[in-house]
């Protein structure tokens, strides 16, 4: 299943192998993320999130890291 918010971040810097330049990643690993197969590099998400100018959140790209990228209303918030 494609992940939307890489998915996003992918338009705004309007292709994949551009997306792999500006974090430093291959392309190959970016096509993982956005087919869901490989998690978004640590490193890549401020990046991604700067780059997505407010589209894409830090928690949205690593909801599995709570506690490093915590979703701006608190754990208990409901979606």
């Amino acid at each position: 299943m494609k992940n939307k918010h890489v998915e996003i971040v992918i338009r705004a810097a309007g292709s994949q192998s551009a997306l792999a330049k500006i974090v430093g990643h291959p392309q190959s690993l970016v096509s993982a993320w956005l087919q869901g197969k490989r998690r978004v590099s640590v490193d890549s998400v401020p990046v991604m999130v700067k780059l997505a100018q407010g589209a894409v959140q830090p928690h949205e790209l690593r909801p599995d890291l709570p506690t490093l990228f915590p979703h701006p209303t608190g754990p208990d918030h409901a979606a």
